[in-house]
């Protein structure tokens, strides 16, 4: 996601981080860009990692997992054909009319957190062609926050923006999904951010 810029000072950064608080933070900003990465779409990298055992400290044992079954399962469940049953971007959930309903992509809420990016001087990739709102980049976003030391910022982001409706994705992903990936993910996800 991140092409960034230094549009903020050293000094309006959080108070003195410690050797601990920044290996601390460095671990929380390792669990956002692991969960971002995850919500991308499968690719031959993340099966490895997950075959290899290198994100079983983060979900535990997910077993086998196979590339084309979890293409499959993450088109089913974020793209469509007809409308996906569990879209990952905010405003689908904040800018709705009829709470029985979803909302539109691009709304008041898309607008909200890419006021934040701007804030920060980040902007998506070039070649990054995902809405801004979408989980992933959120995620990311609250990686590049930990990392750079913006705690109270990070809990707001989280407050403002995650927090707010992830919970119902995350339970539509869980009972919509085949998958014990996603259903991992999903948990693991609720888990960090709550």
């Amino acid at each position: 996601m991140t092409d960034q810029t230094d549009a903020l000072t050293e000094r309006e950064r959080s108070a003195e981080r410690t050797a601990e608080s920044d290996a601390l933070q460095s671990d929380v900003a390792a669990m956002y860009a692991v969960l971002a990465e995850c919500w991308r779409e499968p690719s031959h990298r993340l099966v490895t990692a997950v075959e290899a055992g290198e994100l079983e400290p983060v979900f535990g044992d997910l077993g086998s997992v196979d590339l084309k079954d979890l293409r499959t399962e993450h088109t089913r469940l974020f793209i469509g054909p007809a409308g996906p049953p569990c879209p990952p971007y905010e405003s689908v959930y904040r800018d709705r009319d009829d709470p029985d309903e979803l909302g539109p992509v691009k709304g008041p809420a898309t607008m909200a957190v890419m006021r934040w990016y701007q804030e920060f001087g980040v902007q998506p990739a070039k070649d990054y062609s995902d809405l801004p709102d979408h989980i992933a980049t959120e995620l990311e976003f609250a990686a590049y926050l930990a990392e750079e030391g913006f705690d109270e910022r990070l809990i707001q982001f989280c407050d403002e923006h995650l927090n707010t409706w992830t919970e119902e994705f995350l339970r539509l992903v869980e009972e919509e999904t085949c998958e014990q990936y996603y259903k991992s993910l999903a948990a693991t996800t609720r888990e960090v951010l709550g």
